[in-house]
């Protein structure tokens, strides 16, 4: 079977949207946490934060189901599947009337968009190879990583117009219209007789896989680690500016600028992972991060610094957070996955969704202790850090890690 094959551009601008579908989901709420918090968890606004907590953990757990189903039923099936159970989701959270259902709806969205974010990176492996597939997986990041940046803006100006809850009909028409353009323009990419039936044993070796071989299961708890950070700074980063340096109106835009120095992360690994080889340059930049923790903790924890001193420390602490989490995530998944050819597909859903869950119960705690300082959350990181270097550091210690 030979795929509808798409004008190069018009594919790129597809699979990105459809891959932006994540993180528009995440960031988007982002400024509207603060209104969840006052209608629906007055006397708790902190558990307002697990609205992303929620969606994290339903994208982990669909992760481990969406390769594999994806493998047995075709790439454009699960991706319209998942879009459709993610607009009922959508519809769900809009209607919700507490905070309970609401996190439930968010769980569900983050289910379903799991087949969407697999599934089009597997249309991307069918379609093209070698550096053809490396210039196509390139052009989807560079759009990719736009969205965060542009995101919070978006959701701001729908809340102010709409209110809160059209957020989530903005998720309706954006992830209609990335359903329906694929419905229309691009063809199935994986033929019959090259799908392989789902077993749900498969998930039982992937996860025996993980956990006899010593490198992929330390690997796969540091990606816990740093993902955990990620998630602590994203739950958390609203209320710090809203509550902390009174910054609600600015918010998406100092954000945006935020995301767009973290991007730098990804681009300069690029450059340092031929240099440093991987294991170095994640060790370092571990050690980078927690460093920064500690500095920014004693600093703000003195409360010697003027007021607009601390505003700038908290914005290089946490664009540093982020530049970070582009050196270390990409090497991680490879060096988890290095030892595991012969099952790579499988191993890389189990990896995945294995980090995302841990990395989403390490961040739970640290949203919730959130104190009107940003110090709960600048010390639950650097512990974070502080592991994901010491495992990595274990288990080159123990020889387990060759270069690179």
């Amino acid at each position: 079977m030979s795929a509808r094959r798409l004008a190069v551009g018009e594919f790129v601008a597809l699979m990105a949207m459809l891959s932006s579908l994540v993180a528009f989901s995440i960031d988007s709420m982002l400024p509207a946490l603060p209104r969840i918090a006052a209608e629906l968890s007055p006397d708790a606004v902190n558990r307002a934060q697990l609205v992303v907590a929620a969606f994290m953990l339903g994208l982990g757990l669909g992760t481990m189901l969406a390769g594999p189903l994806a493998d047995a039923f075709g790439r454009r099936p699960v991706i319209v599947g998942g879009i459709a159970v993610y607009m009922v989701g959508a519809a769900m959270a809009y209607l919700s009337g507490s905070l309970n259902a609401l996190l439930l709806a968010r769980l569900i969205q983050g289910l379903a968009i799991a087949g969407p974010r697999v599934a089009s990176m597997a249309m991307v492996r069918d379609l093209y190879a070698g550096r053809r597939m490396a210039r196509i997986s390139s052009f989807i990041t560079t759009v990719f990583m736009l969205v965060p940046a542009i995101a919070p803006s978006l959701g701001a100006a729908v809340i102010h117009v709409w209110g809160w809850r059209a957020v989530f009909l903005a998720f309706v028409a954006f992830s209609g219209t990335a359903g329906l353009w694929l419905t229309l323009r691009q063809g199935e990419t994986l033929a019959p007789e090259h799908r392989r039936p789902f077993r749900p044993a498969g998930l039982r070796d992937g996860f025996r896989e993980v956990v006899r071989r010593r490198v992929v299961l330390v690997a796969t708890l540091a990606m816990a680690a740093e993902f955990g950070a990620l998630v602590s700074l994203l739950s958390s980063t609203q209320q710090i500016y809203a509550q902390v340096f009174h910054r609600p109106d600015s918010f998406p835009l100092w954000f945006a600028a935020t995301a767009v120095l973290g991007a730098g992360g990804t681009i300069a690994n690029g450059v340092l992972v031929v240099r440093l080889g991987m294991r170095r340059l994640v060790l370092r930049a571990f050690a980078a991060q927690a460093l920064a923790c500690v500095i920014a903790a004693a600093l703000l924890g003195a409360g010697l610094l003027p007021a607009g001193l601390r505003f700038a420390l908290w914005f290089a602490w946490s664009a540093a957070l982020l530049v970070g989490v582009g050196m270390i995530m990409g090497n991680l998944v490879a060096l988890a996955l290095r030892p595991l050819g012969h099952a790579a597909g499988m191993a890389a859903s189990v990896v995945t969704a294995a980090s995302t869950i841990l990395g989403v119960a390490l961040a739970a705690p640290v949203g919730l202790a959130f104190d009107g300082t940003p110090l709960p959350l600048i010390l639950g990181t650097g512990a974070m850090c502080a592991l994901g270097w010491g495992l990595i550091r274990l288990m080159l210690d123990e020889g387990q890690l060759r270069r690179p």
